[in-house]
């Protein structure tokens, strides 16, 4: 067992939880992973667990912390929680649904902080998302507007 699987273990237990089969193979799929949507959860857990399983104990992990939803319009993706992955913010793109995982500012984390001291705010936590048109799908429009303008 890593780190992380162990972490979950202490985690369930101390919410009065066991670590199931189940449980584990959901970790396991979410683990090192983009977000991902329900449907590629299900196909991520192998065949090994049914889409009620998997609604299931994504249910128990959002209610713990250990997994948190990304909005992306009406839609959502799943990734683990911060506490069980790293920390990061995301670029979503509004026409494929893609999820860009960004990798840690400290100057934008220290600049946060300073909001939220600035507003006599306690944060615990917080999600930046930036949403629009990702690289892929700008070119893919650049090239369906060459094909009419032909």
């Amino acid at each position: 067992m890593n780190v992380a699987e162990l972490q979950l273990q202490q985690h369930l237990k101390k919410h009065g939880f066991s670590m199931t089969s189940p449980r584990y193979v959901v970790f396991a799929a979410l683990e090192d992973r983009e977000a991902l949507t329900m449907a590629e959860l299900v196909t991520a857990c192998g065949g090994q667990l049914d889409r009620a399983t998997v609604y299931r104990t994504i249910t128990l992990f959002e209610q713990l912390g250990i997994v948190q939803r990304l909005q992306i319009g009406w839609k959502y993706k799943i990734e683990l929680a911060d506490s069980f992955s790293h920390h990061h913010h995301h670029l979503n793109c509004t026409k494929c649904g893609r999820v860009i995982p960004l990798s840690e500012d400290e100057e934008l984390e220290k600049r946060l902080h300073e909001l939220a001291d600035m507003y006599r705010f306690k944060d615990s936590d917080h999600q930046i998302e930036i949403r629009g048109i990702c690289r892929q799908c700008q070119l893919q429009a650049s090239v369906d507007n060459q094909a009419l303008d032909t």
